[in-house]
């Protein structure tokens, strides 16, 4: 155990507090979850910063860390989702939701193949993630659609998933060689 790991541990904690905010209908509250989300990206970026300049990568920090940003992610969009039910909201969550679980699994089944580094992250999904991010951020700080702030966080969000279905069909081009050997 070691700060990069205490970090990814202290971002899932956060995650039934930035949901468990949103269920609060109050003025206010929505801007409290959108703060302790950016504690949560603020961690994210800072454990894995840490762990390559301090030299304390861990296989259980390789697990651990995209496991707790797909959780916060998923947990997020599920509650945004919730609390705005329109399409425009619906549709780009699912498909994101959907991706995250479909490319986790095709990566654990690389990984029990031998050919994890086939599916893994490239510039594309870090962009994807980037702008996923800030659309859940936006989002969440005007969850009462006060400003155009929302407005700009739901266009992000449909980028967003459009970017999460094109990684993901780059993902399944590079595995399909390995998984049509499989059969």
């Amino acid at each position: 155990m070691n700060l990069p790991i205490w970090l990814t541990l202290f971002r899932l904690i956060l995650i039934p507090f930035v949901a468990g905010l949103l269920f609060v209908p109050v003025a206010g509250f929505n801007i409290a979850a959108a703060i302790l989300f950016g504690v949560a990206l603020a961690t994210d970026w800072l454990d894995g910063h840490l762990a390559r300049r301090w030299h304390q990568t861990s296989a259980f920090g390789a697990f651990l860390d995209p496991v707790a940003d797909k959780l916060i992610v998923c947990a997020v969009l599920v509650m945004l989702v919730y609390r705005d039910p329109h399409y425009f909201v619906a549709l780009p969550a699912t498909i994101i939701v959907g991706r995250e679980l479909t490319v986790s699994a095709l990566r654990e089944w690389m990984a029990e193949l031998g050919e994890r580094g086939i599916v893994s992250v490239g510039a594309l999904g870090k962009y994807k993630t980037a702008i996923q991010m800030s659309a859940i951020f936006l989002m969440l700080f005007d969850l009462a659609q006060q400003r155009w702030i929302y407005t700009v966080g739901v266009l992000l969000l449909v980028v967003a998933a459009a970017l999460t279905l094109w990684s993901m069909v780059v993902y399944l081009r590079q595995a399909w060689p390995r998984l049509r050997m499989e059969r």
